[in-house]
């Protein structure tokens, strides 16, 4: 409908235009609400050890079957914009710190639902944001104040926080195996830039193939290339490798305008191509010269160029991608050269092995025993593509933690130990507030609760009477740690259990969550224009019968 209003002499004023809808005022409010808490409760389901898998059919009948809260939100087509908001908290919690994007989503959607609550006994939208914004400070202080320092040559606490964060993951005997694989990998990328250490996880390779079991699983000290040797006369196997790294075509350029050659004489033909053939072996043996014996090239490699490499012995491989083409140089020392003209055997990268193998039905290029590798491979492997999927998900998550760990160095307990705290010092927190605020400071600590109450649920335990439990363990001085342990149904010391996560996941997750309740909270108005109509396509009659 269009939005009609009238001048003080009755004259009609058109404001929007047609097709045009509007939700003003508590209807508004509702709607968003109620959209981004079904976003909530989607995940609910899938929160801890004990969550379930959901089973997700893209248009085109392909399955993806997981409970990671990244991995559902990016599948699922959402239409309404307070539910893309979450579906922008659980991206933003997967960007930062690569794991607790369902606990970011389960916690938006309680705060609103709270939220909710106190609108109804006419609480005005901006008092409750206010407190939220106040409770989030708080809680992040608190996060801080019970977290634990962690020396990062401290493996068995790497270990522990990478299996806590896989272990709702269906990867089941191989956690132990992929969570040393992820600490191997993380320590062999972490640089110092000044007095922060850096451990940026896209210098991790992950590759996947289908074959034999996760335990078979492995890293590799450098990079595997997902390409095959140029040439069947070229060497598959190089031991002591010094690798050229070009970004230049190994080919005679065509001229970018056109010209015209007029030859004669047959003999000035071949002098012509002779040419053209002198000019690539000329090439070849500035590679040859620099002392180069494994050559990669981010371009192409001409036909005769391969003939003259395979000639003296070098294994060549063309084509490879920008981002493998700066791994490379990260794990072999090399520099990458994009004139021929400049390669010095100062510029070759170094390697134990460069060899092609078969994985599965490919051939790739292992390029390995690096010597102190800045960037490395992981190859996955499982029997079945959901599993491989599967084990990608909580490799890039036990990757993700372990290298936030790193980075900040501070750890908390798992197990709803750190959100029971949490709602205990905002409750304290709440009384000194006073004011309106303070009933959504409380509501604050309510929701945070949800946590340990959905861990309960999704164990079949009695949610209630572990809250509860809970709230009475975490009133003694010592009582910071104590969480449900959803495998014995018990409130216990989850230090010592081994559940632990890193204090930054903890700290975006209120963040987040606590933004994006604002933000929809603060919407009143919601004003959608029309979509433009698609143009109705003709069937072959249609078209006929026109033009007759």
């Amino acid at each position: 409908m269009a939005y009609l209003t009238t001048t003080a002499s009755g004259q009609p004023v058109l404001i929007l235009k047609e097709g045009t809808t509007r939700n003003r005022g508590r209807e508004a409010q509702r709607n968003n609400i109620a959209a981004a808490r079904i976003i909530g409760e989607v995940l609910k389901t899938t929160l801890g050890p004990r969550g379930m898998d959901k089973m997700l059919i893209d248009s085109l009948g392909d399955i993806t079957i997981t409970n990671d809260g990244a991995a559902i939100l990016d599948e699922i087509e959402v239409e309404h914009p307070a539910a893309k908001m979450m579906v922008e908290v659980a991206k933003t919690q997967d960007d930062m710190v690569g794991d607790g994007t369902t606990t970011a989503v389960v916690l938006a959607g309680e705060l609103l639902k709270k939220a909710e609550e106190l609108l109804d006994q006419n609480i005005h939208p901006t008092i409750i944001v206010s407190g939220y914004r106040k409770a989030a400070q708080k809680a992040v202080e608190v996060i801080n104040k019970i977290a634990k320092p962690v020396d990062i040559e401290d493996r068995e606490t790497l270990r522990k926080v990478a299996l806590t964060s896989m272990a709702s993951k269906a990867v089941g005997t191989a956690r132990d195996h992929l969570a040393e694989i992820a600490i191997d990998a993380v320590k062999q990328i972490v640089e110092q830039r000044g007095e922060r250490r850096v451990a940026d996880i896209d210098n991790i390779q992950i590759i996947k193939k289908t074959g034999k079991g996760l335990l078979e699983s492995q890293l590799v000290k450098g990079v595997i290339i997902d390409k095959e040797v140029v040439h069947s006369g070229m060497p598959k196997k190089v031991e002591n490798a010094k690798i050229a790294l070009l970004d230049c075509p190994l080919e005679i350029e065509k001229t970018e305008f056109s010209a015209e050659i007029r030859i004669r004489d047959p003999t000035q033909m071949k002098a012509f191509l002779d040419q053209e053939t002198q000019m690539l072996k000329e090439m070849v043996e500035k590679i040859k010269a620099s002392g180069a014996n494994v050559v990669f090239c981010q371009k192409g490699i001409d036909d005769m160029a391969q003939h003259f490499l395979a000639k003296e012995g070098i294994l060549a491989a063309r084509r490879i991608k920008q981002s493998d083409m700066e791994k490379l140089a990260r794990a072999t020392g090399g520099r990458i050269v994009t004139d021929l003209d400049d390669l010095t055997s100062q510029d070759l990268g170094k390697a134990g092995l460069v060899e092609e193998r078969k994985i599965g039905e490919d051939k790739m290029i292992f390029v390995e025993e690096c010597t102190n590798p800045r960037s490395v491979a992981i190859l996955i492997r499982a029997g079945l593509e959901r599993m491989i999927d599967e084990a990608e998900r909580a490799m890039t998550d036990a990757l993700s933690v372990v290298s936030d760990v790193v980075e900040n160095s501070k750890i908390v307990a798992g197990g709803g130990a750190v959100e029971v705290e949490v709602a205990k010092e905002l409750r304290d927190y709440a009384t000194k507030v006073g004011g309106r605020e303070q009933l959504a400071i409380e509501a604050f600590a309510d929701s945070i609760e949800i946590v340990p109450r959905t861990l309960a649920e999704n164990a079949g335990l009695e949610p209630i009477d572990i809250i509860v439990e809970l709230r009475a363990a975490h009133e003694k001085t010592d009582g910071y740690y104590m969480g449900v342990n959803v495998f014995t149904g018990k409130v216990e010391d989850m230090y010592n259990n081994g559940v632990v996560e890193p204090v930054i996941v903890k700290e975006q997750a209120v963040k987040s969550a606590a933004e994006s309740a604002s933000m929809i909270l603060r919407i009143d108005d919601v004003i959608a224009a029309t979509k433009p109509k698609e143009e109705k396509t003709k069937t072959p009659s249609e078209t006929e019968s026109e033009e007759y």
